[in-house]
């Protein structure tokens, strides 16, 4: 478990309001991340594979995961191992944020960015930590199920992989999203040599066509890339 502030203007980030949010605005944010901050600590867990590349897909060795579509193979490309990581907020927060609801869904709004913030700084400390663990490596953006043409149906095998339900309390829905609602599954390559690709953008994310900061003339900056 491990300790993080909550980004404020991350969180605005996600609530499509950014650097020009009003004071109002970014007050009642501060106070809901620093709330939070206090109560929820983000948990991860991360194993590293090897890989075999074949044709038409990379395989993690001694998982039953195969990584197929371009996405994968561009971001692993030059990579002999990657790092499968999971990271969540448990079901504390998923009540925490219930609780809001039930009385102020303005609020609640704030607090569900905070969260997804929070859990985004839980990412980023997991790929700190796995960067001091191979000083000699080099590490790819992460990138997650859903992201680019990397499929969804991933994710069971991606937890399983991991043990997520034993180790976080962690589980994939029958309609293949992540409970606690803000949880993260992604893979980030080893390489020998530093990675220059970036995948970013709206046009690799399967959101695109349902994205309401898409309708509204925004974009989230997608953090499965790291900048």
């Amino acid at each position: 478990m491990i300790f993080l502030l909550v980004s404020v203007d991350e969180a605005l980030r996600y609530l499509g309001a950014g650097q020009n949010a009003p004071d109002s605005l970014r007050r009642q944010v501060s106070d809901a991340a620093q709330a939070l901050a206090a109560a929820i600590r983000p948990r991860y867990v991360y194993k590293v594979f090897d890989l075999e590349f074949s044709a038409d897909c990379i395989s993690l060795r001694g998982a039953a995961l195969t990584l197929t579509g371009g996405t994968a193979g561009k971001m692993l490309a030059e990579c002999g191992r990657a790092v499968l990581l999971a990271c969540t907020l448990g079901s504390a927060f998923d009540a925490r944020l219930a609780a809001v609801q039930a009385r102020d869904m303005a609020r609640a709004v704030i607090v569900d960015a905070c969260g997804s913030a929070l859990v985004e700084n839980g990412c980023d400390a997991a790929e700190r930590e796995i960067a001091a663990r191979f000083p000699g490596l080099y590490l790819t953006d992460r990138f997650s199920p859903g992201y680019g043409d990397l499929p969804l149906s991933l994710q069971p095998a991606v937890c399983a992989a991991l043990d997520t339900p034993r180790r976080l309390g962690l589980y994939v829905t029958e309609s293949l999203l992540l409970n606690p609602v803000k949880s993260v599954t992604a893979v980030i390559g080893l390489s020998d040599r530093p990675q220059m690709a970036r995948i970013r953008g709206c046009s690799y994310c399967q959101m695109r066509q349902t994205c309401t900061l898409r309708k509204g003339g925004k974009h989230c900056e997608n953090r499965s890339s790291r900048e």
